[in-house]
């Protein structure tokens, strides 16, 4: 086992929400090494409940390290679109794009292998198409280079900033200006090495920029449409939080302003399980001749019913499928 001792800033959290913090894994991934009794302080088991009290020695025990190639597995997959190099699906939230540390296997690369097997090989071997990632905990559009051309063609896309993003978000507060750009470069929290952070570029921070546009606001909260620019890991969850307008449920850059709220408003949001943040829409450029493509993911089920009970569901955006047009070409 590994031991950690909690410093004195930590007491008053949840044992689990700090772990999950510290060692960079989602919460229910952590709270599955309680259930296994893989987590201790003094020799007893700790329940995920448990609130630190500062000081305390925690021992934690990880699974291996996942082996070179993931293994198919089962799983749901939905797709809003395949064709013989692309696939794009609307990952879920909670779900992990690609097995890492700790995390050998149950994730999105392990479901579109069984779907799609075709994909072993493309790109690498750990991390079969995948030319760009989503957080665990955000739902939305994702592509899937299933060819090697796809592959090279995409990933000089995403390089380029030829590849359009557009994601929803539920923030506190509501911007003013309404809607605005935000040019914060983004690195390696200096405290806290797990975390993001605005970082000068002269402490390694890199060039982040971030476009908003306020679709909708309520007393304490605000449902946002987001465009990035860049590809900085938690961009969106960092620019918004240094804007002074953190993403509800965000259980590392987040923050407990749901007390300030309307009696009505305050137990959906206090207890919405994760980032409120959703990928709705990629554009794609064209390939080969082909016009750029849109696919948009439909909002999921949680963030429609966090919006209603924030009386911000007015401003979601309207269901629509992919844009006409061909299967798209690849040079």
């Amino acid at each position: 086992m590994t031991s950690i001792e909690a410093p004195a800033s930590a007491a008053g959290q949840r044992v689990d929400v700090y772990l999950a913090r510290v060692l960079d894994l989602p919460r229910n991934r952590v709270q599955g090494l309680f259930r296994r009794g893989l987590v201790t302080a003094g020799g007893s088991p700790l329940k995920p409940s448990y609130v630190l009290r500062g000081g305390e020695e925690i021992a934690y025990s990880l699974p291996p390290p996942p082996s070179e190639q993931p293994l198919a597995e089962a799983g749901p997959v939905s797709v809003i679109h395949e064709d013989e190099d692309l696939l794009i699906v609307d990952k879920p939230a909670g779900l992990i794009v690609h097995p890492g540390s700790g995390v050998p296997g149950g994730t999105l690369v392990n479901r579109l292998l069984h779907h799609r097997p075709g994909i072993a090989g493309v790109g690498s071997a750990e991390r079969p198409g995948i030319v760009h990632r989503l957080d665990a905990g955000t739902s939305g559009a994702l592509v899937v280079a299933c060819s090697d051309r796809a592959y090279r063609r995409l990933s000089r896309a995403f390089a380029e900033r030829e590849v359009d993003k557009v994601y929803l978000a539920v923030v506190y507060g509501r911007p003013e200006p309404p809607q605005g750009e935000i040019t914060l470069p983004i690195g390696r929290d200096p405290a806290v090495r797990t975390r993001m952070a605005v970082v000068s570029e002269s402490r390694g921070g890199r060039p982040a920029v971030s476009r908003y546009r306020l679709l909708a606001g309520t007393a304490g909260v605000s449902l946002l449409e987001l465009e990035i620019l860049t590809g900085r890991t938690h961009q969106i969850r960092v620019h918004c939080k240094a804007i002074g307008h953190a993403l509800v449920g965000d259980p590392t850059y987040g923050e407990a302003r749901w007390r300030s709220l309307e009696p009505s408003m305050r137990r959906p949001v206090r207890e919405f399980p994760r980032p409120a943040l959703h990928a709705l829409r990629l554009t794609l450029p064209g390939f080969g001749g082909a016009p750029s493509r849109a696919f948009t993911a439909q909002v999921p089920q949680d963030l429609q019913a966090l919006c209603k009970a924030c009386r911000l569901d007015q401003g979601l955006p309207v269901a629509r499928q992919e844009s006409p047009g061909p299967p798209a070409a690849l040079a």
